[in-house]
This record gives C-alpha cells, sequence and structure tokens, in this order.
C-alpha cells in the first residue's frame, strides 16, 4: 500500500510530525473553519471543538495509521477505518470533502513545520493522507450502498410517539418515520445521528444509540442531558432534546450504523457498560434473547447510583431472561445492594473464549479492558464504542 520511498521518508519524519501533530490539527480546523464556516455550524462538533477533543482524536488517527503503514506497508488498519467510516457515514461525509480537509491540512503542515517539509516530505505525507482518505471512501460508499442511501443524504424525518423521563438526566423518545414508510433494520449496537437545529441557527448532530430490538417496527433512543464542565459548553444537542422535545415533533435522523455490533455464534460474551453507555447493551440483550442465545452472557455496568442508572429494571430484566445471563451493578453510592465502587472484576467468572464488548467513558473502559486481559480475553475479543472523539485512538 505504502511505497517503500514514501514509506522510509514517513518513518524517519514520523517522530516530528507526531509531536507537531496538535499544533497542526489546531491550525488545520482554523483554516477550515474560516474558509467554511457552515461545516463547524452543521457538520462538526461546537462543543468537542472548543475543548479540543476532536483537534485530538484526528491527530491520533492520522499518527495511528501512520505508524501503522510503517510497521506494515502492505497493509491498513481496518478496525479503525471501519470505525471512522462508520461515524463518517451517520455524519452523511462526502467524498468531495476530502479534497477540502486535504488543502487545510497540509497548509497547516508547512506553517507548524516549515522548511522541514521538503517536496520529498510533503509527497510521502500527501501518500498518506490519500492512502487513508481514500480508504475511507471506499468503505463509506459500502455502508451508503447497504442502506440505499444516495449522494450521502442519510437523512429522514421521523415523528416523537412518545417521551418517557427514565432518570431526572435521561429521557428516551420512541420514534417513527414521518412518511409512514418502511423502518430501516438495525444491528444491535448500532447507532443514529439526529440532526436539530438551534436557537443561533446552527444545525448541530450527536449520534445515539438504538434501544429495544432490532424486529421492531419504531425506533428508540435514550438521551443523557450533557452538564458543562470547566472546559466546555453544555450538551447543545442534549440539552435542546430534553427541554423543546415533546410526542408529535418531527426530527432529522440518519439511518443507522455503528461497528460494535455482536459477531454470531453461542461464545460467551461479557457486555460491560458505564452511565448512558447501557443503551447499546439494550439492544443486545435484546436480540440476543430474541434469538434464543444458550451461551454465557455476564452484564457488566458501573453508575452513580440504583436511581440514576437508566433503564436499569429492563437491564436487569432481560440478563435474567437469559438461560445462561448474569448481572453485576456497581454504584459509587453505598447501601444499593449491590457492589459499591469502581467496577472489580476478580469475583466475577469469565469464561474462556469469551468476547467483549464495551461502552462508556475512556477511563471506565481501559480499566475494564486491562481486567479482562489480566482474566485471559484475548485482545482482539474486546470491543468498544466510543460516543464523540475517539481519544482512544489519541493515545
Amino acid at each position: 500500500m505504502l511505497t517503500e520511498p514514501s514509506a522510509a521518508v514517513v518513518r524517519a519524519t514520523l517522530p516530528a510530525v507526531g509531536a507537531a501533530i496538535e499544533d497542526i490539527t489546531e491550525r488545520f480546523y482554523g483554516k477550515l473553519f474560516a474558509a467554511h464556516p457552515a461545516l463547524l455550524r452543521d457538520l462538526f462538533n461546537r462543543g468537542n471543538q472548543a475543548v479540543g477533543t476532536q483537534r485530538q482524536a484526528l491527530a491520533g488517527s492520522i499518527a495511528a495509521f501512520a505508524a501503522h503503514l510503517v510497521e506494515h506497508p502492505d497493509d491498513r488498519p481496518d478496525v479503525m477505518l471501519r470505525r471512522i467510516a462508520n461515524k463518517h457515514a451517520s455524519l452523511g461525509v462526502r467524498a468531495d470533502q476530502y479534497p477540502i480537509v486535504h488543502q487545510h491540512l497540509f497548509k497547516a503542515i508547512a506553517e507548524v513545520l516549515g522548511d522541514a517539509i521538503t517536496p520529498e516530505v510533503a509527497a510521502a505525507w500527501d501518500e498518506v493522507y490519500w492512502l487513508m482518505a481514500n480508504a475511507l471512501i471506499t468503505i463509506e460508499a459500502g455502508l451508503y450502498a447497504q442502506q440505499g442511501v444516495v449522494d450521502a443524504d442519510v437523512w429522514r424525518t421521523w415523528e416523537v410517539v412518545d417521551r418517557t423521563e427514565e432518570t431526572p438526566l435521561v429521557a428516551s423518545f420512541l420514534l417513527r418515520p414521518a412518511d409512514g414508510g418502511p423502518v430501516p433494520a438495525f444491528r444491535a449496537g448500532q447507532y443514529v445521528s439526529v440532526q436539530v437545529q438551534l436557537a443561533d441557527g446552527a444545525r448541530q448532530i450527536r449520534q445515539y444509540s438504538l434501544i429495544g430490538a432490532p424486529s421492531a417496527t419504531t425506533r428508540a433512543i435514550a438521551v443523557k442531558q450533557v452538564a458543562g464542565t470547566g472546559a466546555g459548553p453544555d450538551g447543545e444537542v442534549s440539552h435542546h432534546l430534553h427541554t423543546h422535545v415533546r410526542q408529535g415533533d418531527l426530527l432529522r435522523v440518519s439511518a443507522p450504523y455503528g461497528d460494535l455490533v455482536l459477531a454470531p455464534g453461542d461464545a460467551p460474551l461479557l457486555l460491560a457498560s458505564a452511565g448512558i453507555g447501557c443503551t447499546p447493551m439494550l439492544a443486545m440483550l435484546e436480540e440476543l434473547a430474541a434469538a434464543g442465545h444458550r451461551g454465557p452472557v455476564t452484564v457488566v455496568h458501573a453508575d452513580r447510583s440504583p436511581e440514576s442508572h437508566a433503564l436499569r429494571a429492563h437491564h436487569a430484566a432481560l440478563a435474567a431472561e437469559l438461560p445462561a445471563g448474569t448481572a453485576h451493578f456497581w454504584y459509587e453510592q453505598p447501601g444499593s445492594g449491590h457492589h459499591t465502587g469502581r467496577v472489580d472484576l476478580t469475583d466475577v467468572p469469565v469464561a474462556s473464549g469469551t468476547r467483549a464488548y464495551l461502552c462508556g467513558p475512556l477511563p471506565y473502559m481501559r480499566a475494564v479492558r486491562g481486567q479482562l486481559l489480566g482474566k485471559g480475553v484475548a485482545a482482539a475479543d474486546i470491543h468498544y464504542e466510543v460516543f464523540g472523539p475517539d481519544l482512544w485512538l489519541a493515545s
């Protein structure tokens, strides 16, 4: 894939580019949004831009891709590319946007690295960029084709037919197509993007896991209202949905995408989540129950308290419905009748050959992954979902 002369140049310059990559991506986004302000208004997450997490994620993905090509010139990191492509497809990213990114990214590289960017170096990194971009374009085209999407137009209008307050901070929304047409199929663990128009006219987009059985004639999402931190603002879309959207309202919702899906078979499973990360696990449990899954299924969840655990009763009931299902809940609040504190798998049986699926805050997933590796679960059998910028790659 990467030519040998380019591989040698990238190998030699990767430390310098890697050291400067966050400076490069910061300048890149500044140039991109100055030239194309609609992209920040209607495509990119303004909250993530404000705190810099999108910049970190982009830097991490470029560095990880380049490092992989240097180590494996005839291969490509398909797992990483599929994860990025699914996020892009859920946003309706188009092939003609990649040259725009290239233009502003390489201007930023030239500014940051100056005289170090010789024609030879520029050509080598240009090759890296287009290897990554063309791979993503190809995967995204396949994802669009699977959903019958034309020209990356993933959007459809859905009606809110019910709203339920699951906890003080989590509301679920039951949706059906406003046009009365068929409901597209999805795989348990996938998500949709929801686009809302805010008071300033921006059309911001966020992803939410689909909950419920994939065979249902309606679709449901659960949305946690995201509070701002010292580094960033309140969640714009979650706040809008909680404050303004009620039964009878209409939402623009994408086709379903996402690569955190169950592999076929009766292998032992472990589904670990924290907070609102339980939502893809609920769909997986629904699918397993409907399919009559006979293998062991270990459900692990962490939350602040039973009251903040969204869809807690349903979570426990689905685990109990499986012939070999067990549930282990950890809560920070003591005296809840469950485990207290952080998740500790020391006394949780993990069968040989277990496949694990994780969703939750990054520190939580890293901690659970480390414990699973210590229990003999193969790294290749541990899969994860990150909503928002994938800072796992940035590390």
